[in-house]
């Protein structure tokens, strides 16, 4: 007979009692049910375990590590915690549902409901699925390992407790993988570093930083609470199941688990304090010779150092110090076992071409780079563009897409394209794109004109422009149909400036109104989306939340006619809100 335990949670929102049979799962006794998943107070949790949050981040601000930890230990035990964890897990990830090796690939309100209540950090990890996917532009795979819903739910938990801690010790220029900061922040602070003068850069990039870490340096530097440490080494080392057959995992994280990114930001945090005091004397040097009379705190605040993800640099106008950097940089990654991509590693100057190197440097699809001018004082000006390698995509992006429709209608064109156009010209925004936009615009009408070419070869060019391309405002050739459906063009697009995070700033600070109004000024939303921002003041239109940077945004019809987009028929709402309102149990 298997053993049958009893378990009662004693939250006051819950009143549950269940029991763990043998195949591990928790059977529910409905009797005892209070809120069914659909009629959970969302509302109350999310508040509930947000002030647990800002409490964490507080205490580490105040530097009350007995407090931080006793904290971490409750909210780990909340069961609000736990029920907002499942539901990030299985319903605001939009994404392709993957099945870990039990097969499960999503759940119901009923599964849900006993997932979150027999959810256990210290059970014993399960390994985790393997599977290759190629890397973006290349002919190359990554390795992605996808753990079961429970484990994600579990690494889901655990980050929401140890996140408040870490953003209130990351230094400020750690930009991925971080709640309220994207590209674009990372792109604004090698603007405001490069600006005013000219520097040498070292653009560097770590060599599988996900696969190597070494799981010793990440614990200590983790310096939580044995507790935490072990569960944490389990998820390490849990090793992963390809082709039905078990492989540990000695080094690294799991790419695909739910943490792996914060601890990644965790095992890098340091590295650009370590090259500062290491070149402490160097800096002061190097500015007492340039402007005289200066303190060590200015000195340290001349070399700069810039994350996103495992992509960095090294900017400082001296050439030495930039070499000296990237020793130190080497010793230092090496001691929590990574090190430096020698092909995509090198140096280069902002200006000037050394070593048959070209001026400027790519990063992030952002070409960054001086020109010289007559119009500056300073004889030179810094321009940040779209990269030539990513318009090249771009346009081979397109050109595969056409390809693939040539038998399609010319809606199924527009339907196709448009995402594309508008996703990729969003991106670019914030930067000096206006030249890129209009020459991608010549480019796309031939590549149009060529698709209905290939459609109608006996007809003429007369013909071809009456049936695809008609006047809409001021253009005389924009690709539309004749129910007014046209085609985006990535002229259509308004340059706009993106304001950097503040340095300190966090989203576990409490400062909803900053926050608030910060997501009506990321470029990648939709003009349609951030006039919702506006109208709505940042909030969701159905539980009356702040919005934050990493919620699924969803447009809701009132009137559920989805041809009906005046301003009184949509709410912006989370996307669980939305299919709350929907009733949808996928």
């Amino acid at each position: 007979m298997p053993k049958v335990v009893f378990g009662i949670c004693r939250r006051k929102h819950c009143n549950l009692e269940g029991k763990v049979v043998n195949n591990n799962e928790y059977v529910i006794d409905q009797r005892n049910v209070r809120y069914k998943w659909n009629t959970i107070p969302w509302r109350k949790l999310e508040r509930f375990v947000f002030k647990l949050q800002k409490r964490i981040y507080q205490a580490v601000k105040c530097n009350d590590i007995v407090k931080v930890h006793k904290l971490q230990r409750l909210l780990l035990n909340s069961m609000s915690a736990k029920l907002l964890a499942v539901r990030k897990v299985t319903q605001d990830n939009r994404g392709k549902k993957t099945a870990g090796i039990d097969g499960k690939a999503n759940l119901n309100q009923e599964e849900r409901l006993q997932l979150a209540y027999s959810l256990d950090v210290k059970e014993k990890a399960k390994p985790s699925r393997r599977i290759w996917i190629p890397k973006p532009k290349k002919t190359e795979k990554r390795p992605i390992g996808i753990p079961t819903i429970s484990e994600r739910a579990k690494e889901t938990l655990m980050k929401m407790a140890l996140e408040p801690e870490w953003e209130a010790k990351f230094e400020p220029n750690i930009y991925g993988f971080r709640p309220g900061r994207s590209c674009h922040d990372a792109i604004e602070a090698i603007f405001d570093t490069l600006k005013m003068k000219t520097a040498y850069i070292l653009d560097a990039d770590i060599s599988g930083c996900f696969d190597n870490i070494d799981h010793s340096a990440l614990l200590k530097k983790l310096n939580t609470t044995p507790t935490i440490k072990k569960i944490i080494r389990g998820w390490l080392r849990a090793g992963v199941m390809e082709n039905g057959k078990f492989q540990s995992t000695k080094r690294g994280t799991i790419q695909g688990g739910t943490i792996s990114p914060l601890l990644a930001c965790v095992a890098l945090h340091g590295l650009e304090q370590h090259v500062k005091e290491a070149l402490t004397s160097e800096l002061f040097q190097h500015m007492k010779r340039k402007y005289g009379n200066i303190s060590h705190n200015k000195a340290k605040k001349s070399i700069s150092v810039i994350f996103y993800g495992d992509d960095f640099i090294v900017v400082h106008e001296n050439e030495e110090i930039i070499l000296k950097a990237k020793i130190l940089v080497e010793e230092w990654l090496k001691a929590i076992g990574l090190e430096l991509k020698p092909s995509k590693t090198k140096v280069s100057h902002t200006l000037k071409a050394i070593n048959r190197i070209k001026p400027g440097f790519d990063f992030l699809g952002f070409s960054v780079r001086h020109y010289r001018t007559k119009e500056s004082k300073k004889g030179y000006k810094l321009l940040i563009k779209p990269s030539c390698k990513s318009i090249k995509q771009h346009g081979i992006t397109v050109k595969h897409k056409l390809r693939g429709l040539r038998g399609a209608t010319q809606e199924a064109v527009i339907k196709e394209l448009n995402p594309i156009i508008r996703g990729w010209s969003q991106y670019y925004l914030s930067v000096v794109a206006s030249k890129t936009f209009n020459s991608m615009g010549k480019v796309m009408f031939r590549k149009l004109w060529k698709w209905a070419v290939f459609r109608h070869p006996t007809k003429n060019r007369g013909w071809i422009r009456r049936k695809y391309f008609k006047k809409y405002g001021n253009d005389n050739w924009r690709f539309m149909t004749n129910n007014k459906m046209y085609l985006i063009k990535h002229g259509d697009h308004a340059i706009k400036r993106h304001v950097k995070v503040k340095r300190t700033k966090s989203p576990y600070d409490g400062d909803w109104v900053y926050w608030g109004n910060r997501l009506k000024k990321i470029p990648d939303k939709s003009p349609r989306v951030i006039k919702l921002l506006k109208l709505q003041q940042g909030k969701c239109g159905h539980c009356q939340l702040w919005f934050k940077n990493d919620d699924i945004l969803e447009i809701h019809h009132i009137d559920q006619n989805r041809r009906n987009n005046m301003n009184k028929n949509l709410s912006l709402l989370h996307g669980h809100c939305h299919d709350e309102l929907h009733m949808r149990c996928a």
